[in-house]
């Protein structure tokens, strides 16, 4: 059902006081969702720092919905990208009613006299709408995932049947499911969602990116230790060869298409590196060759992980080149032999060595990196179109230039 044109001209018309008090309304309906434990333990709780990086986000987007409200069309992606957040956490239809009372509960707090009943109706008619749209496409995506190969719903028992040391700060682990199953073949880029369980609290949710080509038999996820990551450093001491983990289906809007239209470059920074892994694992075992360039900048070798892959990757096909970027060498560092170029990468050696105008970048890495990039490569000429990024966490001013 459409919305009456009463309220989209009560939502529009409230487009100046969300810009003015956005993030204070997002700060307080976040205040009242997390009175619920159970409420509380659906979200990523390391979203909720960073200098209240999530209520800023949500803020943008509850002012994005109210400024397109008369024209969702425009509003596509940011909806797919919720929708697949969504998915990877289990959000389902019975926990929407909880974010709309916190939502409107918020509205009333926040604006006091001037959020009016018929503006909390308004609100409450739009909410609603939009919980709809993303009801119908969540509801989409958990049949197709139930109902494709080696697919299942809600959380499955996994087993690491495999840990792998990458570098000083990165260890992989590989899993396979535990009742002997076959998986979805993922798409490469996408990430999975874990349960994690911690003594004493709710268990943790968290998304890491598959570091490895589609399979039928498992995954890999390769994690980086952070020094307050519950859930890494949970991963990085709990978790051996034989524990079991809970995890959610593949999912995300991020990934490399089947057959890429132009040539690749594959950019990141860190531990970003992980669904590139994962792409360029499918760009070297697919039957047709496209031109790839895999860029990757660490701080030094003590950071670097999975370089020999990497290359024996490139080695393996025609069409791939790796370029690798140490922005501190340590004193053994060589360049040509550990790593390619000392120092960052830029926009303007892309320019020269990669078919810059003619490509599709897929970023990953810290928001820094993504904030220099997204933008700069914009700025230089790329189409947005042609620029595709992950970030896990709140990406709401990644493409300001």
């Amino acid at each position: 059902m459409p919305l009456t044109q009463q309220t989209v001209a009560i939502v529009k018309a409230t487009v100046p006081t969300l810009a003015e008090h956005g993030t204070i309304v997002t700060r307080t309906m976040y205040q009242i969702l997390f009175r619920d434990p159970e409420v509380a333990a659906l979200f990523n709780q390391s979203h909720q720092g960073e200098e209240g990086a999530q209520t800023k986000a949500l803020a943008n987007a509850i002012l994005a919905y109210a400024r397109n409200i008369d024209n969702l069309g425009t509003l596509t992606p940011m909806v797919e990208r919720i929708a697949q957040k969504h998915v990877g956490l289990q959000i389902l239809p019975e926990h929407y009613p909880h974010v709309a009372a916190a939502l409107l509960g918020a509205i009333r707090e926040v604006l006091g006299t001037a959020a009016t009943e018929e503006v909390l109706d308004a609100w409450g008619e739009a909410y609603w709408h939009l919980a709809r749209i993303l009801m119908g496409r969540e509801g989409r995506i958990y049949d197709a995932l139930a109902n494709e190969s080696g697919g299942w719903s809600g959380w499955r028992d996994f087993v690491v049947t495999r840990r792998v040391r990458e570098s000083g700060t990165i260890t992989s682990f590989h899993l396979s499911p535990s009742d002997g199953g076959p998986v979805i073949r993922h798409r490469p880029g996408q990430y999975l969602t874990f349960l994690l369980p911690l003594p004493g609290r709710a268990p943790l949710r968290r998304n890491y990116s598959i570091s490895a080509g589609p399979d039928t038999l498992g995954y890999r996820i390769s994690v980086k230790r952070e020094p307050h990551g519950a859930g890494s450093n949970w991963l990085h001491d709990h978790a051996q060869e034989g524990t079991a983990l809970k995890v959610s289906p593949p999912a995300g809007d991020f990934f490399l298409p089947e057959q890429p239209e132009r040539p690749v470059v594959l950019l990141s920074g860190g531990v970003g590196l992980t669904p590139m892994v994962s792409m360029l694992e499918a760009i070297a075992a697919a039957p047709t060759t496209v031109e790839a360039h895999y860029v990757h900048g660490t701080l030094n070798s003590a950071t670097h992980a999975m370089d020999e892959h990497i290359r024996r990757l490139a080695a393996s096909r025609p069409g791939i080149r790796v370029s690798t970027f140490y922005s501190d060498p340590l004193p053994g560092d060589r360049s040509g032999v550990s790593h390619d170029t000392a120092g960052f990468i830029t926009v303007e050696w892309l320019r020269a060595n990669t078919p810059f105008h003619n490509a599709d970048f897929y970023l990953c890495g810290p928001k820094p990196f993504l904030k220099a990039f997204v933008g700069g490569l914009a700025l230089a000429g790329v189409p947005r179109a042609q620029v595709h990024y992950e970030f896990f966490g709140p990406a709401e001013d990644l493409e300001a230039a």
